[in-house]
């Protein structure tokens, strides 16, 4: 059994919401170090922060190719610092990055111009106490919160006061049920992401994330349906192969299982769960 702080890529894809495209597109420009096959079999705690990190910014505007370039030139410029998603406090305005100095200014990484100071905690701290703010400022605000551990209860609110403003803004709905599954809150997660599939019928992310939390609840036959859409709509998806291959088991249904437990085993090969598929491919046979 692989330890809390150890990560497949299937792990990786599942806790951050992305696809292997995306994954593999984030290995290439240097975001986090790709696997090696004969290196390491996991990713660690600090590769989950950086692609999380890199996924934040990029939600908040900042184009992948910007923040490569970016992440290059602080490399450059600070010849100490080797992972800058790790160990740089980085915000972003919405297209450009901003790296706080420790000695208490701010650098912008491709010019290496020093700007005005400002806490993001503070500005953070500004959006929670000034209601009039809109649901983007707020949406924002969730997104820096959402990477402090220590700021769930915050994270939670700023989502909600999202919500709230904005009843429809899908990113949100998506996050928002992401926590409350994290939490065990299963019922609560199931309506966040009920809304977010009623919003965006053909959102593959919606759809996973919806069949995934009514087969915890046992809810199996919509499970499946929701599953087989996400598949449907992002076939390279692993981890949705993986989790209706399951469903269909428990629902007496090894033919189709048996496809998905082969599609999986052509996406994801080396993961330690691909022992598992295997074992249930032998058991059919």
């Amino acid at each position: 059994m692989r330890t809390s702080e150890q990560y497949t890529r299937a792990d990786l894809r599942r806790i951050l919401n992305i696809t292997d495209k995306q994954l593999k597109q984030w290995e290439e420009y240097q975001f986090v170090a790709p696997l090696q096959p004969n290196a390491k079999e996991f990713y660690d705690f600090r590769d989950l922060i950086a692609l999380r990190t890199a996924r934040q910014l990029i939600d908040g505007g900042v184009s992948p190719a910007r923040l490569r370039q970016s992440l290059q030139s602080l490399r450059q410029k600070l010849s100490e610092v080797h992972s800058p998603l790790t160990e740089l406090r980085i915000i972003s305005n919405g297209k450009d990055l901003i790296v706080a100095d420790p000695a208490g200014g701010q650098l912008e990484p491709i010019s290496g111009q020093f700007i005005l100071n400002f806490a993001t905690r503070e500005l953070v701290e500004n959006v929670r106490m000034m209601p009039e703010r809109s649901a983007e400022a707020w949406f924002r605000a969730a997104l820096e919160l959402d990477s402090d551990p220590d700021a769930r209860e915050k994270t939670i609110e700023a989502y909600d006061r999202v919500l709230a403003l904005e009843p429809n803004h899908i990113d949100a709905l998506l996050n928002r049920g992401a926590l409350a599954f994290e939490d065990g809150e299963l019922e609560a997660a199931r309506d966040f992401f009920e809304r977010a599939v009623k919003l965006a019928p053909q959102n593959p992310v919606a759809r996973f994330n919806l069949g995934t939390t009514l087969d915890d609840l046992g809810q199996l036959a919509e499970a499946r349906q929701n599953l087989r859409l996400a598949v449907r709509l992002e076939p390279q998806n692993a981890d949705a192969r993986y989790n209706l291959a399951t469903v269909c088991e428990k629902l007496g249904s090894p033919a189709e299982a048996r496809e998905h437990w082969i599609a999986y085993l052509k996406l994801d090969p080396s993961s330690p769960a691909s022992d598992y598929a295997r074992e249930r491919l032998s058991a059919d046979a």
